[in-house]
């Protein structure tokens, strides 16, 4: 059992509340109770907390926003994530904003225990080498030492930094590597915001806040993402996304250096780094009226260019062997290394997804492989081929329609021989002719097989 911690329970379901809040009473826990994501911030901007265990669906605040809020208001305090919807992809999602781990409804007391256990041992052993390592910037290719020498430049200075890449380069990675390299930003906050996730009619309090009786709902005043930030660092990613009357207002925002909340009637002076993101060609934007022009050259002092992953092949190993360390130490077990056909598979892939969707592959490798070596196919990649378009094979789901996908992909691939495929797998010959009787496969039994393997 985990030493006595201090517990903050997030979930709008009263009855879920309850249950959650019992059990971890009874192992000697604290706990203190929120409804929402909203709720929950307030509380951890007050209190100390050890941990964090929420739901994901939850009204106004989201745990998946609650969990990207956290990196402003709670840095160290590590997250479990409950859902009732426990894909590959939302688990996935929910531990790169954050979370340590995650529980999949219905689950047992015990069940519940032992992953807040491993959670809390975990992050009393080593916070901020944990933090430290997620936020890691990987960079053997060539191609990647233009950026680095720009990256450490940008920390040197207060200048507002443009970085433009495809989806899924890490660009948020790379911002954030900035602000750690800063001293001037030490132990300052570090705020980031997705223009693309925020509704338009939110935006503008969401930037700057708003007074008390501002607009209705307006119950009590609230700063914006410009006053949390201050002192540190503000990620507006996928600015290009932004409505062009807020456009003029972040504009201004820049030129003044100060910011005025919805409601306000006095602006409060910024002590802030402005670095933003785009996946599209603002330039481009500009010409087609879609962009201000006047606010592109503002924040395009330091432009920073990701390259796609496929353009910097040298990389993809180092990354791969990151994020599965990284999946090992989140979940307290799987597998430690790949095998070098796994490797060979892992740089002859086209990844259009970038280094996103090398993470997810690695997640579901270290989640599906049972051994202590990943394999070609554990990484769900076809035969390490890409499809004609280039693209990469579509692989979402529970964990039962992975679990189908990678079965009936390796009968096929063994010309629908069951016991190669049973060996392949490491599994029993029986346990292979039920899955594929469940799956509508053709299982019937061929002379010679052998039981047990």
């Amino acid at each position: 059992m985990s030493a006595p911690a201090r517990i903050l329970v997030v979930d709008d379901d009263a009855e879920m509340r309850l249950a959650l809040e019992l059990t971890l009473k009874k192992a000697g826990h604290t706990c203190a109770l929120a409804r929402d994501g909203q709720e929950a911030l307030d509380r951890l901007r007050k209190d100390a907390f050890d941990l964090v265990v929420t739901d994901l669906r939850m009204p106004r605040v989201d745990g998946l926003e609650l969990l990207e809020r956290m990196s402003a208001a709670a840095p160290l305090v590590p997250a479990l994530v409950i859902t009732a919807h426990g894909t590959v992809d939302t688990a996935v999602e929910s531990m790169k904003r954050g979370a340590v781990d995650f529980l999949q409804k219905p689950f047992g007391p015990d069940v519940l225990l032992a992953k807040v256990a491993g959670v809390l041992s975990r992050s009393r052993a080593a916070p901020v080498a944990g933090e430290s390592a997620r936020r890691a910037l990987i960079a053997d290719d060539p191609s990647m030492e233009e950026v680095l020498s720009l990256v450490e430049a940008a920390a040197a200075t207060k200048a507002t930094v443009l970085i433009h890449g495809e989806s899924g380069t890490g660009k948020e990675v790379v911002a954030r590597r900035i602000h750690e390299l800063s001293a001037w930003t030490e132990g300052k906050p570090f705020v980031a915001v997705n223009c693309a996730a925020i509704p338009g009619n939110l935006m503008e309090s969401e930037l700057f806040g708003h007074e008390k009786g501002s607009f209705t709902g307006a119950a009590e005043a609230r700063i914006g993402k410009f006053e949390q930030a201050q002192g540190g660092t503000i990620l507006l990613d996928e600015v290009s996304e932004m409505e062009p009357a807020l456009q003029a207002k972040l504009l201004r925002v820049l030129q003044e250096r100060e910011v005025e909340r919805v409601g306000g009637r006095r602006p409060v002076p910024l002590d802030v780094r402005v670095v933003a993101t785009t996946n599209r060609d603002l330039p481009e934007e500009v010409r087609k009226g879609r962009f201000r022009e006047d606010l592109y050259y503002r924040l395009h002092v330091i432009p920073i260019r990701l390259p796609p992953l496929r353009d910097r092949p040298r990389d993809i190993p180092a990354l791969a062997r990151h994020f599965l360390e990284g999946a090992r130490r989140a979940h307290g077990r799987g597998p430690g290394a790949f095998s070098p056909d796994a490797e060979n598979a892992l740089q002859r892939f086209g990844w259009p997804g970038n280094v996103r969707e090398l993470q997810n592959a690695v997640e579901r490798a270290s989640i599906l492989c049972r051994a202590e070596v990943v394999e070609p196919r554990h990484l769900l990649l076809g035969e390490g081929a890409l499809r004609p378009d280039g693209a990469a094979p579509a692989v979402r789901g529970t964990l039962e329609e992975m679990e189908r996908q990678l079965i009936v992909a390796a009968f096929e691939a063994h010309g629908r021989n069951k016991k190669a495929t049973a060996r392949s797998l490491d599994i029993n010959i029986k346990t292979l002719r039920a899955r594929l009787r469940a799956y509508g496969v053709d299982a019937a039994e061929d002379e010679g097989e052998e039981e047990d393997l």
